[in-house]
């Protein structure tokens, strides 16, 4: 299938096809959702999400592994090292690391505005030193280039039936939707890293703060003001995939199916926490597999629905030209 894909984008040199490869093995071992909703895609675009996705992994997982053994300024100079590589991939469409390699590809094929990778950095950057965030604004902020620029990066490959401009908003909702989410999910193993990012000031108005965290995650007791946070963060993240939910419709008739399903699967993760009750201190919550499978198999219907009502490729909106960057990069 990686050799499909790479033909169909007209990826030929073999070092290229390589570092394409890499991100792929990236987004099928830890992207299970991603990836799933991924295979939906029209085979020629699969290339181009892998490696926003690839790049995206290797550099949170230099400030968030727990099974790396590196010190804070390691890390710290790990990241740097990337964040020039990068800078020098943007410029020549060439990379040291594969995934760097790859995404400079992909930026320069879909003509993608250097300012999301530079924002992205900036926001991994953050991690190797905030452990917390006051109010959901300075969250927010963090995640502009956390999540938000990461459904700006996938805009130009997707494609759009509307100016980028009007889609734009709603992509970054998805983003920041899907990184909420990650987080609720997360909450007990952010809190391993040292981290708590659901912000202070929600967790205060239950009566809730760190130290609590820490002690039902120690003590794996449960505490109704938890609870009720958690739901609170649950109603919180609902808001963000409401927001995002009109720009599936302004997105190529072709890939709305595979957007459709991410949103449906990662919104399944928000049911299985509440289903379970927000044990998410104590486990990870997962979408069934049996139902990760029916989603899929919608996808698949809808995707063929949308091939019988265009017989031909539906005409996206341009890519060239920068993406506004309009209050979501605003800090």
């Amino acid at each position: 299938m990686t050799r499909r894909e790479l033909d169909a984008a007209g990826i030929t040199d073999p070092g290229l096809r390589a570092a394409y490869a890499t991100c792929r093995q990236l987004n099928a071992r830890y992207g299970r959702t991603y990836f799933l909703s991924t295979r939906l895609l029209p085979v020629e675009r699969r290339c181009a999400v892998h490696a926003l996705y690839g790049f995206a992994r290797w550099a949170d997982d230099i400030v968030d592994d727990l099974d790396r053994r590196e010190t804070p300024e390691q890390r710290d100079r790990l990241l740097k090292q990337l964040e020039s590589d990068l800078a020098h991939g943007l410029r020549t469409g060439s990379g040291t690391e594969p995934v760097v390699r790859a995404v400079a590809d992909t930026a320069g094929r879909y003509d993608i505005a250097p300012w999301l990778f530079t924002d992205f950095m900036a926001s991994m950057r953050s991690d190797l030193s905030a452990t917390d965030y006051a109010t959901y604004p300075d969250l927010r902020a963090y995640m502009h280039g956390s999540a938000a620029v990461i459904g700006l990066q996938m805009l130009p490959v997707l494609g759009t039936v509307v100016a980028r401009e009007e889609a734009a908003p709603h992509a970054a909702a998805l983003g920041v939707a899907f990184q909420l989410t990650n987080f609720l999910r997360d909450v007990g193993e952010d809190l391993d890293r040292g981290r708590v990012y659901l912000p202070a000031d929600l967790l205060a108005a239950h009566g809730v703060d760190r130290p609590m965290l820490e002690w039902s995650r120690r003590t794996g007791r449960p505490d109704p003001r938890i609870r009720a946070a958690l739901m609170a963060a649950d109603a919180m993240t609902r808001a963000e995939y409401r927001e995002a939910e009109p720009g599936i419709r302004m997105l190529d008739p072709r890939v709305r199916p595979c957007i459709r399903t991410a949103y449906t699967l990662y919104g399944g993760i928000l049911d299985a926490i509440a289903d379970d009750g927000y044990p998410v201190l104590h486990r990870r919550c997962v979408v069934p597999r049996r139902r990760r499978a029916r989603t899929a198999a919608a996808g698949l219907v809808r995707i063929l629905g949308a091939r019988v009502r265009t017989r031909s490729p539906a005409p996206a909106v341009p890519v060239r030209g920068p993406v506004p960057q309009g209050e979501e990069h605003s800090r």
